[in-house]
């Protein structure tokens, strides 16, 4: 085993270092063999999708030799050169000269001992404790971020949507000023059907809206006022995450575009500081529901702060190849998944420290190769299909973001696309879900190879939970490319929902991020067969037309969607 691993790291560091001067990695048959990757590919209008074929993948990418897939570590370098060598067995283009297409990061510490958040009310000083109640941080990439006395102001939901016609900063100036702001978005807590999405979470929901948003009023500081049930997690998730070492991705302007502050303070904080403003946080977060809500000044209050931080800089990497189109080659239909689990912990308690993420994500990965092995067996589509394995999906989206924000081909050419994230091993399903459900016309497409197969949709249940705005299909989708997120059904053909309902439950409970998400040769892996031939028989509907699939009406993302295929 020992031997195998040193073959394994000098392989795929040869293939990273034959891609250094921009060229293609050239992995030869014995490398190939030697990474786990079959050395033939199907005849041309051979069968569908094998789940041998995705075992192998599986198996292969969540062994102990790849130690969990961390991104800028050994394991992540082991698992990027099999991907590669992947594509170019199965004649997929490398996407500007690389299948390479490197991700920098910066990895930020705070020092709570030298920072601080602390609020001026009415002349006496309240130093808020770190992660009791507040966690906060910087995207700004210096040692020391600071501000003083900035005015508070109450700003709802923090939203700016045109389309629901909804603005939370209307007649007011933040630059300078702390705003603070509720969780999810309006319309959760009432149901309200005509607010937003009602009880469905719509990405003005999501804190990293929030923040964004804040960010280009020229707020100096944003806090997000934590509540469990919007946020559908308790505050020791906040407090978990955002507290430690913290990556994102190295901004060309070192984040001097951000707010100076980004945090989360908990609900009674919020309270008590509106309350030493002569404001009551029910009556806020009530009027917030409603049209005509005006941002609120926290009289009285000013907010000052010091961070200091350490600054660690990298990069890694996506992994991206192109099957090209026959006709249409400069439109794109794209396959996604993120490559990247959470590596190795050696103070993991037990001997077993390596969080090999089987489900999470290699059966992602071994789904959009499986697919591509497919259209690679020909007839060539008309349009192009890109594969994107991204990066640090674990760190917060990060490879994704990166391609959102730095594109490998004009984004109006990207038709539309697929994400594919944590498949669970199960036998067929009656039905399949769809995260987002009502978002875009890709599902009309999907429905009917759906029913072709005998499934039906079913609605994400958990929808205002905003797990559409969760996985790496978000990056594409805010700028605009209509992207489809469908997942395994729970209704099983045998034992219905109770039975897919014990699988899903047993999975989260007992190997979700643990070191217990390992691959098992006894995976019954029949239902994720059929979900794959699905996803495949969408994406080939889409590249053999020359149709342009759209988000539907009032989605947040369609006016982005528009202006892009405009040329705006």
């Amino acid at each position: 085993m020992r031997q195998i691993g040193i073959v394994l790291l000098a392989a795929s560091l040869g293939l990273l270092a034959g891609c250094g001067d921009g060229g293609a990695p050239e992995p030869d048959a014995g490398v190939l063999a030697v990474m786990g990757a079959s050395t033939t590919s199907r005849a041309a209008g051979s069968a569908g999708v094998s789940a041998e074929e995705l075992k192998r993948h599986i198996r292969t990418l969540s062994s102990d030799e790849f130690e969990g897939r961390a991104p800028t570590t050994p394991g992540g370098e082991k698992t990027r050169a099999y991907i590669a060598a992947e594509y170019q067995r199965l004649g997929l283009e490398p996407v500007g000269g690389s299948y390479f297409h490197d991700v920098p990061m910066v990895e930020s510490t705070l020092d709570p001992s030298q920072s601080f958040l602390r609020i001026d009310v009415k002349g006496e000083t309240r130093d808020l404790a770190y992660k009791s109640e507040a966690v906060f941080g910087t995207k700004r990439a210096a040692p020391e971020v600071a501000f003083e006395a900035s005015d508070m102001v109450f700003v709802g939901y923090g939203v700016v949507a045109p389309e629901h016609q909804w603005n939370d900063y209307e007649g007011i100036d933040v630059k300078g000023k702390t705003v603070v702001i509720l969780v999810n978005d309006p319309g959760f807590l009432t149901s309200d059907e005509a607010l937003f999405g009602g009880k469905a979470m719509t990405y003005y929901g999501r804190w990293t809206y929030k923040y964004e948003e804040a960010a280009r009023q020229g707020a100096a500081a944003a806090l997000i006022v934590h509540d469990t049930v919007p946020a559908a997690y308790g505050w020791n998730v906040v407090e978990g995450s955002w507290s430690g070492a913290q990556i994102d991705l190295q901004r060309t302007d070192n984040g001097a575009s951000r707010a100076a502050l980004e945090g989360w303070i908990t609900k009674e904080t919020a309270a008590s500081l509106l309350a030493a403003a002569g404001l009551s946080l029910d009556e806020l977060t009530a009027a917030a529901n409603r049209r005509g809500f005006k941002p609120v000044p926290m009289t009285g209050l000013k907010a000052s702060a010091k961070i200091t931080q350490s600054i660690k800089r990298s990069s890694d990497a996506n992994v991206l190849g192109v099957l090209r189109g026959a006709e249409a080659p400069d439109e794109y239909v794209i396959y996604m998944g993120h490559w990247d689990h959470l590596g190795m912990d050696p103070s993991q308690a037990g001997e077993d420290k390596i969080f090999n993420g089987a489900v999470d994500n290699a059966t992602g990965i071994a789904g959009i190769l499986e697919i591509a092995e497919k259209f690679s067996a020909g007839p060539r589509p008309r349009r192009s299909i890109m594969l994107a394995a991204v990066t640090a999906e674990e760190s917060g989206l990060l490879g994704s973001a990166y391609m959102g924000e730095n594109p490998p081909v004009p984004l109006q050419q990207i038709v539309g696309g697929v994400n594919i994230d944590g498949v669970l091993p199960a036998p067929p399903a009656k039905d399949i879900v769809v995260i987002g459900y009502g978002a875009s016309e890709l599902e009309d497409i999907l429905k009917t190879h759906a029913e072709a197969a005998g499934k039906y949709l079913r609605a994400d249940p958990d929808s205002e939970k905003g797990y559409f705005y969760r996985s790496d299909h978000i990056s594409l989708a805010k700028k605009g490319v209509p992207m489809l997120y469908a997942d395994a059904g729970s209704d099983l053909v045998d034992g219905g929902e109770a039975a897919g309902k014990a699988l899903a439950d047993d999975y989260i409970a007992v190997r979700y991020h643990q070191p217990s998400d390992e691959f098992s040769e006894d995976w019954d892996l029949s239902g994720m067969v059929q979900s794959m031939e699905i996803l495949h028989a969408v994406g080939a509907e889409i590249a053999a037309s020359d149709a342009w699939p759209n988000w539907r009406d009032g989605n947040e993302f369609r006016a982005i969607r528009d202006a892009s295929r405009a040329g705006n």
